[in-house]
């Protein structure tokens, strides 16, 4: 997944003469294809009853302007719509008829279509994934039905510290623009989108060069023979005009509403959470890889860090979130970051734990079992192309609420900040270390055991290196991270010499107080300056 050498396969003889680019065979199995129009075709042919392909488009909402905030919330929610060959009813039957399962999906740098099926019915999986992506009707009827499941979205998410308080943490870590974007439309957006500006969004990303095509369970000639049909009328393009990010609007606090019977029909259940958490494993990111991306046209994201406080009184609980830029995809050091990650690890006091599910990592033994008023502690990890958000969270009993052993963010604060000080001035012992790589190894491992995983993380990997990336090179890279390198990392990312400020995101009850000084008596960040 981190460099960017390409992986080859033999080409169709057949097609030589339209000049299809094909590359040598890697000894994985995975191969490659670049059509003439310079679309991507990445397969691997594992065998087995059913199939999976999927396109993977660079784009997402970091890319959105002020002008099209929220098209990609709405391009992803009007997918497997009516198209300009099929009614909405003629999709529906023909995705029900295939026996699988098909989607769409949004996040800030990735656009997706994906669908696991019979194998003999691969052909009408792809021709329907190439009408929604290239012809989308995109009726006014099928735009104002998608109005009112944005609306309850939103609110849904608003409702759920647990999802809408890591759209915050972006927010104010990122400054509002690039990766800092909202992944759902903003509220006051939602009745400005139309057809034309859904059209122009994919005018500017829908381009057969920020295409990839991946599948698993096919034969590589097969695929390549399918996209050929379905997807040579893209033609390759130049890049597109300068795309600023944007910054979008404060949303309104609204009462929910029922639940649309219109919602998502076509799409998977809890529609939210599929948008806001798609992630196939711990070292494959939500993200293109930025050699793809012409930087004329790709806003960077500047990470500021900062602090926020949303009034919450009446909540169970109160929410605290800790974070810090972390590195990009790229860079060697993601392999001990993402360690870290499992060493810390954490979870919910009432999860079903277990050896191998967590019970060791650190914040369940330095925190979760010594303190029962702490519902939920957990570190997190988001990696992008030229970035990445790392923290810690907590949810707790807040003082305010008057029950017993209740505690305020000021408080528990301190908790997080040490399990990160430790990380720098104490060494991980051999043991545990040891067992935080083999957690993340086989958390590697049997992802690919999932064959929609596998196709998803195979079209992300050409996205992000152009390559195919074995997951025995990600576990050879695991198992040679150090305890030093522990250390250095976690120096680099929050060190008092790092230059790197802390974002700071608190819910609930009370604000957290004295916030810099704490940071500053553990030695973590040069927060007092900010």
């Amino acid at each position: 997944m981190h460099k960017s050498i390409l992986r080859t396969g033999n080409g169709l003889a057949k097609q030589t003469s339209r000049n299809i680019h094909v590359n040598s065979p890697p000894t994985n199995g995975a191969r490659i294809t670049t059509l003439p129009n310079k679309i991507r075709v990445a397969s691997d042919p594992a065998p087995g009853h059913f199939s999976s392909v999927g396109l993977y488009i660079d784009g997402g909402s970091r890319y959105e302007t002020p002008e099209t905030s929220g098209a990609s919330h709405f391009i992803d929610r009007l997918a497997f719509k009516s198209t300009s060959k099929r009614t909405a009813e003629d999709m529906a039957s023909a995705m029900h008829s295939m026996g699988g399962q098909i989607m769409a999906s949004s996040s800030r740098e990735t656009l997706m279509y994906q669908s696991s099926q019979f194998s003999t019915a691969t052909a009408t999986a792809l021709e329907l994934i190439s009408e929604t992506a290239l012809h989308p009707s995109f009726l006014s009827e099928e735009i104002e039905a998608q109005r009112d499941a944005a609306y309850y979205e939103v609110r849904e998410l608003q409702a759920k510290p647990e999802m809408v308080l890591p759209e915050v943490l972006h927010s104010v870590a990122y400054g509002n623009k690039g990766l800092g974007n909202p992944v759902l439309c903003p509220e006051d957006r939602i009745d400005l989108i139309d057809s034309n500006i859904l059209r122009r969004t994919m005018e500017a990303w829908y381009k057969p060069e920020n295409m990839i095509i991946a599948g698993a369970g096919i034969q590589h000639e097969e695929l390549v023979e399918m996209v050929d049909k379905y997807f040579s009328s893209l033609k390759a393009s130049t890049p597109a005009p300068s795309i600023s990010p944007s910054i979008p609007s404060s949303q309104r606090s609204l009462p929910n509403p029922q639940i649309p019977i219109n919602l998502l029909a076509s799409s998977s259940q809890n529609t939210v959470r599929k948008s806001l958490s798609r992630a196939a494993s711990y070292l494959f990111p939500n993200t293109p890889s930025d050699s793809l991306l012409d930087k004329s046209v790709s806003p960077s994201s500047s990470y500021t860090g900062g602090h926020k406080f949303i009034h919450e009184p009446k909540g169970d609980f109160d929410h605290l979130y800790i974070g810090f830029e972390g590195v990009g995809i790229h860079d060697e050091d993601i392999y001990a970051l993402a360690t870290m990650q499992v060493l810390l690890g954490g979870g919910g006091s009432f999860s079903a734990g277990g050896p191998g599910k967590g019970m060791y990592s650190r914040l369940y033994t330095h925190i979760l079992n010594h303190f029962s008023q702490i519902d939920h502690c957990q570190s997190f990890h988001h990696i992008y192309s030229d970035s990445s958000l790392f923290g810690l969270f907590a949810s707790f009993v807040p003082a305010a609420s008057g029950l017993r052993g209740g505690n305020t963010p000021s408080q528990i604060l301190p908790h997080l900040i040490h399990q990160l000080s430790l990380l720098m001035y104490t060494t991980i012992p051999a043991e545990e270390l040891k067992r935080a790589k083999n957690q993340l190894c086989s958390s590697l491992m049997m992802a690919m055991e999932s064959r929609s995983i596998q196709v998803e993380d195979l079209g992300r990997q050409i996205l992000v290196h152009n390559r195919v990336v074995p997951v025995t090179e990600m576990t050879d890279k695991v198992a040679q991270v150090t305890a030093e390198d522990i250390t250095r990392v976690a120096n680099r990312l929050f060190g008092p010499r790092s230059g790197n400020n802390p974002t700071v995101v608190c819910q609930g009850h009370e604000d957290v107080k004295d916030w810099r000084e704490t940071f500053a008596k553990y030695g973590v960040s040069n927060s007092t300056s900010s």
